[in-house]
């Protein structure tokens, strides 16, 4: 065999890998429920769950924490899923720019015992320019 073989045989090998990788890595949409459930049976993978903010009638977010003075890399809310059950969630990164405009709020991360453990945040809020289409923000939490 040539070298340019063997070399070839090499690239599609490390491509196939990469893909492989990637592809085990891929999470999926659930609500709290599911989360849960997913957690008892043992799996740690990364999962999507979507929500609204709670909030009050005159649009206040409810159950919401943080305090950059004490700890800015600890953020807690609470966040209703689409089949409006409420859930701890903790980031353990800073606060989000314009968390409070977002109209949808994506967390991605695992459920714990009592809490949702986010590792991004993905938020949906009104655009500034054209309130049909949502602006997607997303923030991800440094690894140390």
């Amino acid at each position: 065999m040539k070298k340019i073989h063997i070399f070839g045989i090499a690239v599609i090998a490390i491509a196939i890998a990469i893909i492989v990788s990637t592809a085990g890595d891929a999470s999926t949409y659930v609500n709290f429920s599911q989360a849960e459930e997913l957690a008892m049976n043992g799996s740690n993978g990364s999962i999507h769950v979507v929500g609204k903010l709670k909030k009050d009638q005159q649009g206040q977010i409810l159950d919401m924490a943080y305090k950059p003075e004490l700890d800015p890399n600890y953020f807690v809310f609470t966040l209703l899923d689409n089949n409006n059950r409420e859930q701890k969630v903790v980031y353990r990164s800073p606060k989000p720019q314009d968390f409070e405009k977002s109209e949808q709020v994506v967390v991605i991360g695992r459920m714990e015992k009592d809490h949702f453990e986010a590792e991004k945040i993905l938020l949906k809020c009104p655009s500034k320019y054209n309130n049909e289409k949502l602006e997607t923000t997303e923030y991800q939490a440094s690894k140390l």
